[in-house]
């Protein structure tokens, strides 16, 4: 039945049976890592017949925990993943047309469902050890953003009321999705029959979310710049340790 079972299973991953070198796993474990955000922002134009200049800096600091679960398909591992995070937050802006700086700092909190699709290539070292590299794409669905503003009052980032777009809307969550692609690699230690538990790091680096696009367009309309200028890098690592089952090797 078990043989059955792992055809079956095989031939709904897509892939030809190769022996020992193919195997089917599954398993859960935990998330822990964070990443670190730094972006600069300048334009210069000109709205209504004045000049204005803006120079704006954003910083973030986040950890993120979690836990997910896998499926492996030896060289392709498929997670579904369930993900807080808590940072601390920065931004300045300096407007020359006001004369004047603003700056905010506090602390956020968001929440995110993601998948991750990693490409993976086992090298057996003995029957215990086997490692690996991965490299992959990662997609976050955010579930909740919140912030502190300066009193301490903790608010809802889709609220309409303290965050809007250049047309004045309120922000949507699916503003905050995100797109990753995840590089790294890991180690299966073999415990007994099938069972194994396995570590691996990952670094991943963001691509521009819809929020950082739009807040790219308010820039463009409130400065008259048509083309202002970006800058920085969103990146973290994160380890994940988890306990699995091969059931077809």
């Amino acid at each position: 039945m078990k043989k059955y079972i792992c055809v079956i299973l095989m031939a709904a991953a897509g892939t030809a049976v190769f022996g020992g070198d193919f195997s089917l796993s599954a398993g859960a474990g935990g998330i822990a890592g964070g990443f670190f955000s730094r972006y600069t922002l300048a334009a210069d134009g000109t709205v209504d017949g004045a000049r204005i200049q803006v120079d704006s800096a954003q910083a973030i600091n986040q950890y993120n925990f979690g836990f997910f679960a896998f499926f492996d398909a030896t060289y392709g591992v498929f997670s579904v993943f369930f993900q807080n995070g808590s940072n601390t937050y920065a931004e300045m802006s300096d407007v020359l047309v006001l004369a004047n700086e603003i700056n905010q700092s506090g602390k956020g909190w968001e929440t995110v469902l993601g998948f991750s699709l990693l490409g993976k290539y086992p090298f057996y070292l003995n029957n215990t050890f086997t490692v690996f590299p991965l490299l992959g794409i990662e997609y976050h669905i955010s579930r909740r953003q919140r912030r502190t503003q300066p009193d301490g009052w903790v608010y809802d980032r889709t609220d309409g009321l303290r965050e809007r777009d250049k047309d004045n809307n309120a922000f949507r969550l699916e503003d905050w999705n995100s797109f990753w692609i995840q590089l790294g690699g890991g180690i299966d230690i073999n415990v007994h029959r099938g069972f194994f538990i396995r570590s691996d790091v990952l670094y991943g680096f963001r691509l521009m979310t819809p929020y950082e696009s739009k807040n790219l367009d308010m820039m463009k309309t409130m400065a008259g710049d048509p083309k202002p200028r970006l800058g920085g890098l969103t990146s973290g690592p994160s380890l994940r340790i988890s306990a699995g089952f091969r059931f077809c090797n």
